[in-house]
């Protein structure tokens, strides 16, 4: 049985004492919840501080990005054994990586590749646009961001993936669970066809796009929906905590 993951996206917001007021506000809040794994993937620069307002509790730290790159020449990067040492999750192939600084699924795979080798579990992003949704092609679009952003790594049994639609992210529009039990189920088939049955079963698909508290039980309760890597809401310490219990209510 997949246990479900939450994980909060913070971006580029918080100071260092918000980041730290956040993640003690997060710890209270899902204090004694079981069943759901719960991630908070701040900035890099406050995950030392992160880090130790959490210690102790039952929250996962996670980084937002990696680098491909073992170490080196490479200003303005952290690498996976960088990261390693705070986090246990690392978020690879975002929409907005993917659009504003020009990643794609070749990127993704070797940013995987790096991220697995050092012990790190990452949540692979995969979505599609509102073009390529209302041409009809979302499912098709997503299965081949699953196979490229998959390629050449042969075992996947520390990976998740989150379908995050872009046209959904930050936009206050959330896909409809039926919307995301299908192309959650869509990821699955994808899997499948790569791997096995067995490895697609134990694969978790998380939802991303506009979750908040109100929604959260009703993407909790579709079959393949396994979680939900959340943007907006992680930064509200009394919202966040809702969301991982609503579907620890599922689990």
């Amino acid at each position: 049985m997949r246990t479900p993951i939450v994980a909060g996206n913070w971006k580029m917001n918080t100071t260092l004492a918000d980041a730290s007021a956040l993640a003690r506000a997060v710890a209270d809040g899902v204090n004694g919840i079981d069943g759901v794994t719960t991630v908070v993937c701040p900035p890099s620069v406050s995950l030392v501080p992160v880090s130790m307002a959490l210690s102790g509790s039952n929250v996962f730290i996670g980084a937002q990005d990696v680098s491909a790159e073992p170490q080196g020449a490479h200003t303005g990067e952290l690498s996976a054994d960088m990261l390693s040492g705070l986090c246990t999750y690392v978020i690879i192939g975002h929409s907005e990586r993917r659009s504003m600084y020009g990643e794609d699924d070749f990127t993704t795979a070797a940013k995987t590749t790096t991220a697995l080798a050092a012990g790190l579990r990452p949540i692979v992003c995969v979505g599609e646009s509102l073009d390529v949704r209302e041409s009809g092609d979302a499912n098709a679009f997503v299965a081949s961001q699953v196979n490229g952003s998959l390629a050449g790594i042969a075992d996947i049994s520390q990976v998740a993936i989150a379908y995050e639609p872009v046209w959904a992210i930050g936009t206050g529009r959330a896909a409809s669970p039926e919307i995301a039990q299908e192309m959650a189920s869509t990821i699955r088939s994808a899997v499948v066809s790569m791997y096995s049955d067995k490895a697609a079963d134990g694969v978790p698909v998380l939802y991303g796009g506009s979750v908040n508290a109100d929604n959260a039980a009703s993407h909790a309760s579709a079959a393949d929906v396994d979680g939900a890597l959340v943007g907006g809401a992680a930064l509200d310490g009394n919202a966040f905590p809702g969301i991982v219990k609503a579907f620890a209510a599922s689990a």
